[in-house]
């Protein structure tokens, strides 16, 4: 099958650079223009716009396309610049350097990457590229000066033979630093011995290899030019984060105070089975309805489950029953003993104040398409019999799939049932525009009924787009979240406040992650897009210990052991830090270094209700800028499951979490 290459490099550019900021038209024309499969090794042509660096000959690599867009917009080119860039690789920067500037002066020491990479430009009609072999740290004097150089590898020290030949109001963009302590400079020559340095950011490049770099075969070692202060990522870390011995006895007030006023606070977790992650999100969220007057708490579960447990904390009901309310698996994801500790507590604190004083419980998801739809019915029968008769008939197009919803997904793909979804949403239309008269008898219950009517419309959707690939079902589902977030702020009026406890996949900013890049937003994007500084979000992390979780869709729960962290990830980066629990400021004010250095994008683990360690870099790590997506991050180094309740649950229902685990 033919590869429609353009259109991936449009939505690489729309996805990948757009969304992370890269707005220089001139820079975002050229990757377009630019064909990286014709770049990368042939076999790994399919994978050229995929959010990531890609492996070369020699061990070299060629760089992601966002790090290649990001320092040619820090270059700041003019289509009459002359520009040298030190690494050539595969020659993919240079071609779209040459789409900007009027000539490309590139270097390359590896002489048959240099030969590939002359041979390729050649064939793609770059004739304003020049390429040589040598070495790059030494630049190309006879040619100079330029008005811009970009180099691809990571020095001790900005070459002086290269300041050298920067042209007078030139930049030049060079990664500088020891190890995995690189920072990315831009160096502007301002007169004839006068050089500005900006830093922006940290970066991760392979060895300036050359007489001005480091030496053939050695490693970035340690630099008395430039020493880290402290003197590495781990040692960052441990320098900025506020430890705590055990959850109880955590100082909350520095936390709460970097909350502030927000009015949405987003609490995740890298598990759906860790017991830490539920007891510190118990202990914040306790912390913020008794300090910060929360009025609900929004949870990743379906509106009709977590309506069993706002009764109970409401005094509605007796006992708490979260092994009934959550049946289905994965029931131990609410149905844990760390959950029913919560709610008792949310409970007593309710038992004190009156109705409107009170906190709620609410379900954000979307899963319970046949038990919302029978709510509506039951709502309609009491307050309106005739139109709960048009309802049944609404809603009976559904019926054959009760114990099968995502076989409607398959039907509908076929054409059939288009009727359904038409008929779902004027079911939802009716009920709104009979506002007015039925919530003048109870505005409670109608709000609970139009909930569940927006709940069966948004998986009637949910279901049907299943098949259309799995990233529309998730914005699907992740949209009806955060509509329903948006419906409870509403309902509880301008001042109110709320906490949501979700997954990090769906509380992290989206766009801050490789999500983005597969078109993919979530509820922590759509917030921080709608509420700003209004909504703090915090992420949770572990290293090792153990954790509740399936094998397989339906399985049985098991205590699994965690395999300690990826070396190229952030909780790798925590676990080295040596502090066995901590807070982690993260938003702009955060300790300067600290957040920095996490601007380098690495990867994050995410542990859903199904775990298999034997595959997990493949199915559970994803790229992440951790301070873009979180402002705050709870670590755990170690930690252990969650105490299931006791359940019985048919494995023959549609998991609560399907098809994605978290």
């Amino acid at each position: 099958m033919r590869v429609d290459y353009a259109s991936r490099r449009d939505r690489m550019v729309r996805l990948q650079l757009a969304r992370r900021g890269i707005r220089d038209p001139k820079v975002t024309r050229a990757m377009t223009r630019v064909p990286r499969e014709k770049f990368v090794p042939e076999e790994l042509a399919e994978f050229a716009y995929d959010d990531t660096p890609l492996p070369l000959p020699e061990n070299q690599t060629i760089s992601q396309p966002y790090v290649v867009a990001l320092m040619t917009e820090a270059l700041e080119l003019d289509d009459d610049d002359r520009v040298l860039e030190i690494g050539t690789g595969s020659g993919y920067s240079a071609a779209v350097l040459a789409e900007i500037a009027a000539e490309v002066f590139t270097i390359e020491r590896h002489p048959s990457l240099a030969d590939a990479a002359r041979a390729r430009l050649e064939a793609l009609g770059y004739d304003n590229v020049h390429v040589r072999c040598g070495d790059g740290t030494l630049g190309w004097p006879e040619e100079a000066p330029f008005d811009a150089i970009v180099v691809t590898a990571g020095g001790p020290a900005v070459p002086r033979s290269l300041r050298e030949q920067l042209a007078q109001g030139g930049r030049l963009v060079i990664p500088v630093g020891v190890e995995r302590v690189q920072r990315l400079l831009r160096i502007r020559r301002t007169d004839e011995d006068r050089y500005d340095e900006e830093d922006l950011g940290p970066v991760l490049f392979v060895p300036l290899i050359g007489e001005e770099g480091w030496p053939a075969g050695s490693a970035a070692r340690e630099s008395p030019a430039r020493r880290p202060r402290p003197s590495g990522p781990a040692e960052t870390v441990a320098a900025a984060a506020e430890p705590f011995d055990d959850i109880d006895g955590a100082d909350l007030a520095p936390l709460l105070e970097r909350i502030g006023d927000a009015r949405v606070i987003l609490l995740g977790e890298a598990t759906h089975g860790t017991a830490e992650f539920y007891e510190m999100r118990a202990r914040i969220t306790r912390e913020l309805i008794a300090r910060k007057e929360v009025r609900f708490v929004a949870i990743e579960a379906d509106w009709p489950d977590a309506h069993q447990i706002d009764r109970f904390v409401r005094g509605e009901s007796a006992a708490a029953h979260p092994e009934r309310a959550f049946a289905r698996f994965p029931s131990w994801m609410w149905a844990n003993r760390q959950m029913l500790d919560f709610i008792r507590s949310v409970r007593e604190w309710n038992a004190a104040r009156g109705p409107a004083g009170q906190t709620r419980v609410y379900g954000l998801d979307l899963y319970s398409l046949y038990t919302s739809a029978r709510a509506v019915l039951a709502y309609l029968d009491d307050v309106d019999p005739e139109a709960a008769a048009v309802a049944r008939a609404r809603y009976g197009c559904l019926a054959p799939w009760e114990h099968d919803p995502a076989a409607y997904g398959a039907a509908a793909l076929r054409g059939r049932f288009d009727d359904c979804a038409d008929d779902v949403v004027r079911m939802l239309d009716d009920l709104l525009r009979q506002r007015l008269a039925y919530s003048a008898r109870d505005g409670d219950r109608f709000f609970d009924a139009v909930r569940n009517a927006a709940l069966v419309k948004g998986a009637e959707s949910y279901y049907r787009s299943l098949y259309y690939g799995a990233h529309r079902a998730w914005n699907v589902r992740d949209r009806h979240m955060f509509a329903t977030l948006e419906a409870l702020l509403a309902h509880h009026g301008a001042d109110a406040r709320a906490v949501v406890w979700a997954h990090n996949s769906h509380l992290g900013n989206a766009a801050a992650t490789s999500m983005s890049a597969s078109g993919e937003t979530n509820l922590g994007e759509l917030c921080k897009d709608a509420f700003g500084d209004d909504c703090y979000a915090i992420g949770f992390g572990t290293d090792r210990g153990t954790v509740a979780a399936a094998e397989e869709w339906g399985g049985t729960m098991r205590v699994m052991d965690v395999r300690p962290a990826h070396e190229e990830s952030y909780e790798r980066i925590c676990r080295d830090s040596k502090v066995p629990s901590f807070f982690l400021p993260l938003a702009a004010g955060a300790d300067p270094d600290a957040r920095a250095l996490l601007m380098q994008e690495r990867l994050e683990r995410a542990i859903g209700v199904i775990y298999r360690p034997e595959s997990e870099y493949a199915s559970h790590y994803f790229h992440a800028t951790l301070p873009l997506q979180f402002d705050e991050w709870v670590w755990f180094d170690e930690s252990r499951a969650v105490e299931a309740l006791a359940v019985e649950y048919d494995p023959a229902r549609l998991p609560d979490t399907f098809p994605f685990g978290l």
